[in-house]
């Protein structure tokens, strides 16, 4: 809290005299809590103009393309240290020195396997399921396993839960393709990173050895870390509002597995690569860059712009370097792919792009390297979801840790009917 106040005044004469909480960095925020006791809420539709809680874990500044977490630039992250590094930072506050990482990682490898039992339930959903459906439901259901840990006014249930949830959900992600796909569940290899250990799990067979191509893990590592956390966004919002009723933490994440479902969150790198289909080849991309500057064609571009970042993304510049990384070691040339870079080169000198900063975003970037390395569009969202649960758990850590738990509990303006008689229906 600083010493600055607001004041609003309404045309009845009515004066508030409002604190400010200042951040250490960006915007202050008017405290109207006491609004509700004079009769008045603030109106604020996607809650855009409105912070919801105190957080040390992430900060984003859209104007200036600026994505730290705990301080620490997304970019030297995602270039330098591994997934589980970055974890630990987002979980603990500061970055692990080696003998803390390797406890860290040591703890994490007890836990990657699931319960046996946990696998027949993946038999009661469809074969052609969406991956999405089958992981809100086997996330949440963990809950089941593990209901002897679960009292969050316990610092030590958190913990262990925390570990458990990452660990686990690499398992339970590349569980939901093999299951689909009708491939045996593959066991996790302990030796392996935490990327690395992914792609064995969705890509190796009992039939034949497999290895891991460092250029695809050193991928898989950044496509986590930049997915890892971005502040309050829905499905982070979603998780801080199901654990403000002290919902376990199972529940909660899979509350956040539901809301990054969405196309316009989790789902827009998998609308991204959908809409590359729909333009087919390189030459139909003039009529499809002209519909997209058509103010009255509904038609819409994905996979450019960002509804935070009103600059480049600086996300989407370690997943561009990484994307032709990932080509040029697989020397992959389909049509989509040329589709994909011709429309990047567009975006980046075209001025209708420029002027309105429509940068190709990381969305853009992480759905073409998914789909080269052979993951279905179908698995995009999952992955991000595994990416971005340390993000979830971290925030839903930190309303405990900070003692703020309260429950949240928006308010409306009310435009319906006003109170009417009731008549018996057959009056």
């Amino acid at each position: 809290m600083s010493n600055l106040t607001a004041k609003l005044t309404l045309s009845d004469g009515r004066e508030f005299d409002l604190p400010v909480h200042q951040g250490s960095l960006g915007y202050d925020a008017i405290d109207v809590q006491e609004l509700s006791k004079n009769h008045l809420f603030t109106f604020d539709p996607g809650l855009m103009s409105t912070a919801m809680c105190r957080s040390e874990i992430t900060y984003i500044d859209g104007d200036k393309g600026i994505l730290l977490h705990r301080g620490y630039p997304i970019h030297d992250l995602a270039m330098n240290a591994d997934y589980l590094e970055v974890a630990y930072l987002l979980l603990y506050g500061e970055r692990p020195d080696q003998k803390d990482y390797n406890e860290f990682t040591q703890v994490i490898r007890q836990h990657t396997l699931v319960h046996e039992q946990l696998s027949r339930f993946f038999h009661g959903f469809r074969r052609d399921s969406h991956p999405m459906a089958v992981m809100c439901g086997v996330s949440g259901a963990l809950a089941a396993f593990y209901h002897n840990v679960l009292d969050v006014s316990d610092e030590e249930h958190r913990n262990l839960t925390a570990l458990r949830l990452l660990a686990k959900m690499p398992t339970l992600a590349a569980m939901c393709y093999k299951y689909s796909i009708g491939h045996p569940f593959m066991f996790p290899q302990n030796h392996l990173s935490y990327a690395g250990n992914f792609l064995y799990m969705m890509f190796a067979t009992p039939c034949e050895p497999y290895q891991v191509n460092p250029v695809l893990e050193k991928a898989m590592n950044r496509i986590f870390i930049l997915h890892a956390d971005h502040e309050q966004n829905a499905s982070t919002s979603t998780v801080r509002t199901a654990a403000s009723s002290g919902s376990n933490p199972f529940a909660c994440i899979a509350a956040g597995i539901a809301s990054l479902w969405g196309p316009t969150h989790g789902g827009a790198n998998e609308a991204c690569i959908k809409m590359l289909e729909e333009i087919g080849s390189v030459d139909r991309i003039p009529e499809f860059i002209e519909k997209a500057k058509d103010k009255n064609d509904p038609f819409r571009l994905m996979g450019f712009g960002h509804r935070v970042y009103k600059n480049y993304d600086p996300r989407a510049k370690v997943m561009r370097e990484t994307c032709h990384e990932v080509l040029q070691e697989l020397g992959i040339k389909t049509q989509l792919l040329k589709v994909a870079m011709e429309l990047e080169r567009i975006a980046l000198t075209d001025e209708y792009f420029i002027e309105r900063n429509l940068y190709p975003n990381v969305d853009f970037y992480s759905g073409i390297i998914l789909k080269a390395i052979g993951i279905p569009v179908s698995m995009f969202t999952v992955i991000f979801a595994l990416a971005r649960t340390v993000g979830w758990i971290a925030h839903w850590k930190e309303m405990y840790d900070f003692g703020t738990l309260k429950i949240v509990r928006p308010r409306q303006v009310y435009t319906g009917h006003t109170q009417r008689e009731f008549n018996q229906l057959a009056e």
